[in-house]
């Protein structure tokens, strides 16, 4: 199977991927484990695919995207953003909104602490 073949299907198989240095339980990097913090504290279920255990993998997901870095988060297929983008919509209401739009369940109570420990 192909990178980009694995990608489309996790992408595709998943309500919401993110495709990190490292795991959700143990990130690599600042950035990755911003957006998993976001994610776990907001109670998200999430497929997390670790870029650092198959350079196949790295670098097709950058031109899967057509995004230069990681992480990446994918909601419903679609490809949302990186690490700024991700906390701007976290602290807009931007990211509860497509997750509402997309059926995927989150806890709105600690959507709020996030904005609210922001603000």
């Amino acid at each position: 199977m192909t990178a980009e073949t694995q990608i489309k299907e996790t992408v595709e198989g998943n309500d919401v991927v993110l495709f990190m240095k490292g795991t959700k339980s143990m990130p690599q990097c600042g950035f990755s484990s911003r957006v998993a913090g976001v994610l776990n504290f907001m109670g998200i279920e999430y497929a997390d695919v670790n870029v650092l255990a198959d350079e196949e993998i790295r670098q097709g997901i950058k031109d899967f995207s057509d995004w230069p870095t990681i992480p990446q988060l994918y909601v419903k297929g679609e490809f949302v953003g990186g690490c700024d983008i991700i906390t701007e919509m976290t602290l807009s209401g931007e990211l509860d909104t497509l997750l509402e739009e997309n059926g995927v369940t989150y806890d709105k109570d600690a959507a709020d602490k996030i904005r609210e420990a922001n603000a």
